[in-house]
């Protein structure tokens, strides 16, 4: 072979300076393509040998990344295919544009480097991004063949020589730029192998040791995996994590490729937290950890790998919403994530009632965000009560259906949201053989409005909405003992003594065992301020007005009414408001204080 000159076949000088611009922001990338090719054809050298095309000794297949701060050069050396001459100028320097001006004006402005890397395939000329000057020597792995040395230094020109070398395969030798002298440090260049290279097929030498898992646990078959195998895997993930609920071992390899581990972390309140710790990966090469195109929204919470070979290296975010492959990845992992938890709810309902705390919140949120995986879900969504009971919401509703249906057959659900701050409110709905459940998720105030919308005739409120009576309005009506005249005047008296407006309060008929006055909080009211706090713009500190339930039949009440002393009946209201104020958790600074002087003056005029 005689040394030759040439140009490379591009349709414009520019390519290179494209190249850098474009790929600047994301330029440590070009380790992962040189890294990759490296791997390609160490494993089609291993294929050719299988399939009995290559009788040669395939030897020791591993890549070596080596660094030379002295001569500031960076080496990645294969032992896999090798190439000819011609295969060199075939792949190397005949780079297939449409045309100068049609390539540029196309995607000069509009696209990132990643996707001009990925769709044009220029993952070698990512090298340029780095280097001034790029050598490629290899050798073929073909009987004969000649060691063969390309050089660029960046332009349209190369040169294609002779040279010497022993051994099949190719090194790659960059001369590093002045400006990416970076690159020449040993921390920057591990971090970035450890980044993309952990899991890749061939071993990577690098500073004199291997630094991958060429097999990683999602590429060998789970009967040969035990338990123990998938933790210890989790903990190579996520090293200070608690051990995981469980996992599913993915592998699908019709109508598409894919692969993977995804893990079921303990997430309880901490989900907006656990979110990008799921990882792409295409042949074992990192991709990303934003998968949100690729999984559904709600699986963020999990944790693991996902795999496929039919997703390029090298996409855009419109690609990935646009593409085939992965609407049916999506909907496949959707579908096996929802048989899991079937599986696991049918297998051993206690065993999936104990984590329940832990994965009810990904359960609830995958409900709201796709309506495909509420269907497959519903029978295995619990409400848990207060006395730790775990219902189905079939259970549930068949549960309170005797006792909690109102005069419009209407089912009502009661929750609470707070076991300590409400429990006065839970014993006075329970003395009415009420069940109550527990809603104190992150998510639950928008789960409540879900399961109104899906379940018929279904309602869900909170214990302090309204008094027990009507909470679950049955039409029922308990005798007052005061007359309507005595009303008015008890109206009058309370909002005298507390500086209310008459529509604030509400004398009603209630059981003389209740409270003498019940603060209750309206459900819709609470509701739209607990959404405008979890809102972009906050609006949690809007105020409330309480609703003042008087009850009527209460021996206290009519003890105010009958006072006479206006002072010592001013007093009295104000007791026992706030002593309703304090049970919803509402009483505190000067007004805590002033409660806490008059329960003492109260009870020295006892004496």
């Amino acid at each position: 072979m005689m040394d030759e000159k040439g140009t490379i076949s591009v349709s414009t000088e520019n390519i290179f300076p494209i190249i850098k611009k474009f790929l600047y922001s994301d330029h440590e990338i070009f380790l992962r393509e040189l890294v990759s090719n490296a791997v390609d054809a160490s494993q089609k050298i291993g294929k050719l040998a299988s399939m009995g095309e290559f009788n040669g000794e395939v030897g020791d297949l591993k890549i070596t990344v080596l660094i030379d701060e002295k001569a500031k050069t960076i080496t990645i050396s294969d032992q896999g295919l090798g190439m000819t001459a011609d295969e060199v100028k075939k792949y190397i320097n005949q780079i297939a544009f449409s045309g100068a001006t049609e390539f540029l004006e196309k995607y000069k402005d509009k696209l990132d480097g990643k996707e001009i890397i990925g769709h044009f395939g220029l993952g070698f000329y990512s090298a340029f991004m780095v280097s001034k000057k790029v050598e490629i020597i290899s050798k073929s792995y073909k009987e004969n063949a000649e060691p063969v040395k390309w050089e660029c230094e960046g332009s349209t020109e190369f040169q294609l020589s002779k040279t010497e070398k022993k051994t099949r395969g190719t090194d790659i030798i960059l001369h590093i730029a002045p400006d990416s002298e970076e690159f020449l440090n040993k921390n920057r260049i591990q971090s970035i192998l450890d980044k993309y290279g952990k899991f890749l097929p061939i071993p990577i030498d690098f500073d004199g040791k291997i630094i991958n898992n060429p097999t990683p646990l999602w590429t060998k078959s789970p009967s040969e995996l035990k338990d123990e195998d998938y933790i210890a895997f989790y903990k190579e993930l996520h090293p200070m994590s608690p051990d995981p609920l469980f996992w599913i071992h993915l592998n699908v390899d019709y109508p598409f490729n894919l692969t993977g581990i995804l893990y079921f972390p303990k997430i309880r309140n901490e989900f907006e937290v656990q979110k990008n710790k799921i990882q792409l990966y295409s042949r074992q090469v990192f991709i990303t950890d934003e998968v949100k195109d690729i999984v559904p929204e709600f699986m963020l919470l999990l944790h693991g790998i996902i795999d496929s070979p039919d997703i390029p290296l090298n996409v855009s975010r419109s690609y990935l919403q646009a593409d085939g492959n992965v609407k049916k990845i999506n909907a496949h992992i959707t579908k096996k994530v929802a048989d899991k938890l079937s599986e696991l709810f049918k297998k051993d309902r206690n065993a999936f009632e104990n984590k329940w705390d832990d994965i009810g919140v990904f359960v609830k949120y995958g409900c709201l965000t796709d309506d495909k995986f509420y269907e497959k879900a519903n029978p295995f969504i619990l409400l848990k009560n207060t006395d730790q009971k775990y219902f189905t919401l079939e259970e549930y509703q068949n549960h309170i259906r005797p006792t909690q249906t109102d005069k419009d057959k209407n089912l009502i659900a009661l929750y609470t949201s707070d076991l300590a701050k409400q429990d006065m409110y839970i014993q006075a709905v329970k003395n009415k053989n009420y069940d109550v459940v527990l809603l104190n998720g992150p998510i639950d105030n928008h789960f409540i409005g879900f399961l109104e919308n899906k379940l018929e005739k279904f309602q869900l409120k909170r214990i302090d909405a309204d008094i027990p009576d009507k909470l679950i309005d049955k039409g029922e009506k308990i005798e007052s003992v005061l007359s309507e005249k005595e009303k008015e005047e008890l109206k009058k008296i309370m909002q005298k003594a507390l500086q209310k407006e008459e529509n604030g309060i509400q004398i009603e008929s209630l059981s003389p065992t209740e409270l003498p006055i019940v603060i209750t909080m309206p459900e819709f009211m609470r509701r739209m301020k607990e959404m405008a706090s979890h809102g972009p713009m906050s609006f949690g500190d809007f105020p409330i007005q309480p609703t003042i339930v008087v009850n009527a039949n209460h021996q206290l009440i009519t003890a105010i009414l009958q006072e006479k002393q206006e002072e010592q009946q001013t007093k009295l209201v104000k007791q026992v408001y706030d002593l309703g104020m304090l049970s919803q958790h509402m009483l505190e600074g000067q007004n805590l204080t002033a409660f806490i002087q008059r329960s003492i003056e109260l009870m020295n005029e006892k004496k």
